[in-house]
């Protein structure tokens, strides 16, 4: 489905459905976000998948984006999308095997697993805002928190690097607020504070929750519990300055 047409381009989503693959459907949900001088310009791409590890995600995309090299200049997602269908199996022959009880054993451990801290400036649609962060923590498979202190507001995220990755595209594409004239708009004052792999030390969240507290000591202890001490100490006291 179409996420906006605008002056940056356009981003949609597609989800399609790979078959005989070592006797097993493989879904896989391609982003691709269109630039303004599209198909001059090829599109950026991100490939997500339940069936497949990250590392065969990462080959699908670089094999998508040769692929889109050879089409410039004439439109390609069409092409694309055929392309991946008929080539799939290919492709991940080179990489691992598809749904092995390592891929589930993988997808348990730390290995991999990043983490995002973002600051926003300001949610004039609060409520549709938050709705929207939810919707794509929980469809990208993300963990963590939505938090604000005053006027400080955080999203702490936990996740697979590729959906990092995707939720940062959305959030720096999509019309997420309104402005002061009540238009729709986009998410131009956002900072990243941290991206980064998490470490042994850091706590996993189990669910994406959002938070309000009252003092910003109610917010360190939520870092600290997590295990993110310096991360607290790195990048939010600065924020009050």
């Amino acid at each position: 489905f179409f996420y906006f047409p605008e002056t940056h381009g356009i981003s949609f989503r597609i989800q399609i459905s790979v078959k005989e693959l070592l006797d097993t459907d493989v879904l896989l949900r391609l982003l691709f976000h269109l630039p303004v001088n599209y198909p001059s310009t090829p599109p950026d791409i991100s490939v997500n998948s339940d069936q497949l590890t990250r590392a065969q995600c990462m080959d699908v995309k670089d094999k998508l984006l040769e692929q889109a090299k050879k089409h410039l200049s004439e439109p390609m997602v069409h092409d694309l999308i055929l392309w991946v269908q008929q080539h799939l199996k290919d492709v991940i022959k080179q990489s691992a095997t598809v749904c092995n009880e390592k891929t589930a054993l993988s997808k348990g451990t730390e290995d991999g697993i990043w983490m995002l801290l973002l600051h926003l400036d300001h949610m004039r649609a609060k409520a549709k805002y938050v709705k929207t962060v939810e919707k794509w923590a929980s469809n990208l498979g993300l963990t963590g928190r939505l938090m604000f202190v005053g006027k400080i507001i955080l999203i702490l995220l936990q996740g697979d690097r590729s959906s990092i990755k995707e939720y940062l595209l959305l959030q720096k594409t999509s019309k997420v607020d309104v402005d002061s004239s009540g238009k729709k708009c986009k998410e131009k004052m956002m900072s990243v504070l941290c991206e980064t792999e998490i470490q042994s030390q850091h706590k996993r969240f189990q669910t994406f929750e959002i938070k309000e507290y009252s003092t910003l000591e109610e917010l360190q202890k939520e870092f600290e519990t997590a295990g993110l001490t310096t991360l607290f100490s790195e990048s939010v006291p600065p924020l009050f300055k």
